[in-house]
């Protein structure tokens, strides 16, 4: 017999076996390029404070692609905020510029041209005036620098005595809403009697950061952080985080010592895309036998408000954030708590001289001492 002839395997009519292990090899490489080239970078947390500008420490915080884009929005942040600060400074005079101070100045005198963000400042303020009538009144500036002035020497160790009622009442007579007068066509503000000053310490620096963190949005920031000093906080967005899925921002409690290290917050708030501000008596005070003298000044009473340690709201707009945390606190608690419940996204937390502490509903929902633990 002959042997079986031997049929040789067929050749396959697409690609030999080795060369397609090397096109699937290749294609897996080409595909993992150009997934690679398609996907933006992980943002990378950055941050960079600076003082100088409202008599603080800026903080800036920030998820960005790319460092030289953080930098570009903390340079942003720390220019607009020290010509806002010039703006809306009381105090000082700067060359060529009319600010508030400039209108202090100029009470009685004559009306003074302004930048359009000092009117619109003074706008926001009088409409804030509209929830709680006097109770902020930006023209309370002569009882309030009374006040500041014994503020400032007590801090030196200067002996100074306590403001007298009379001289108190006697500066309030000066403070009348009624005689501050804007031009908006001319673009000026005018106080009638000579005497009056502006005091807008209440709304300032909320209103500043508001206007800053607008412009960083606008910029293209859209997961940060804007601390004003720590009491003034305006989250951006959530954090570029998956492991996180809010911001935490710690609340300070004031009965313990800012100076001791590592001294545990009263709560910490999570939250995103919300303005965090506090108003206290433990920031600006001095002490004369044993009684806390702080800078809210109730302008019923001429007198620094007693009714709580420390208040703590919580709503979208920075500036309404840091005009309702200074009202709130000046108010006693049934009619401060009404203030809030008539406002829309807004909650609030009080701290009351006894360490008492109540919330609005939505802030307790927040707080993360209230949050189930896993």
């Amino acid at each position: 017999m002959k042997p079986d002839r031997q049929i040789p395997c067929q050749q396959s009519r697409g690609i030999p076996l080795r060369g397609a292990l090397v096109f699937l090899l290749l294609m897996a490489m080409l595909s993992t390029i150009i997934t690679a080239s398609c996907q933006k970078p992980s943002a990378k947390r950055f941050s960079t404070s600076f003082t100088g500008s409202f008599d603080t420490v800026i903080q800036i915080i920030a998820y960005a692609d790319h460092a030289d884009t953080f930098a570009l929005w903390a340079d942003l942040a720390e220019k607009r905020f020290a010509e806002l600060h010039q703006l809306f400074d009381i105090y000082n005079a700067y060359p060529e510029l009319n600010n508030l101070h400039t209108i202090n100045e100029n009470a009685g005198i004559k009306p003074v041209q302004v930048d359009q963000v000092v009117i619109d400042l003074l706008r926001f303020c009088l409409s804030c005036d509209d929830l709680s009538p006097g109770t902020i009144n930006i023209t309370l500036g002569p009882v309030l620098s009374i006040w500041h002035d014994v503020r400032t020497r007590a801090a030196l160790d200067e002996a100074v005595s306590l403001p007298s009622q009379n001289d108190l009442e006697k500066a309030a007579r000066l403070s009348d809403l009624d005689n501050l007068q804007i031009d908006e066509q001319g673009s000026t503000v005018y106080l009638a009697l000579k005497g009056m000053k502006l005091d807008v310490g209440a709304v300032a620096k909320g209103y500043a950061t508001e206007l800053v963190s607008r412009e960083l949005i606008a910029a293209g920031m859209t997961s940060g952080i804007i601390s004003a000093g720590g009491s003034n906080v305006r989250l951006i967005g959530r954090p570029a985080d998956p492991e996180r899925e809010t911001w935490q921002i710690g609340l300070q409690n004031p009965f313990s010592n800012p100076l001791i290290p590592d001294e545990p917050t009263l709560d910490t708030l999570l939250v995103n895309d919300q303005s965090v501000v506090t108003s206290g008596d433990y920031q600006r005070y001095f002490i004369r036998d044993g009684v806390v003298y702080h800078h809210l000044i109730d302008s019923r009473t001429l007198q620094p408000a007693r009714h709580f340690r420390a208040v703590t709201v919580m709503t979208t707009d920075s500036g309404l954030a840091d005009y309702l945390s200074s009202a709130l606190f000046l108010l006693p608690y049934e009619e401060s708590r009404a203030l809030v419940e008539k406002i829309n996204d807004c909650e609030a937390l009080w701290v009351f001289p006894d360490g008492h502490i109540e919330t609005t509903p939505g802030m307790q929902d927040r707080l993360k001492s209230r949050r189930p633990q896993d």
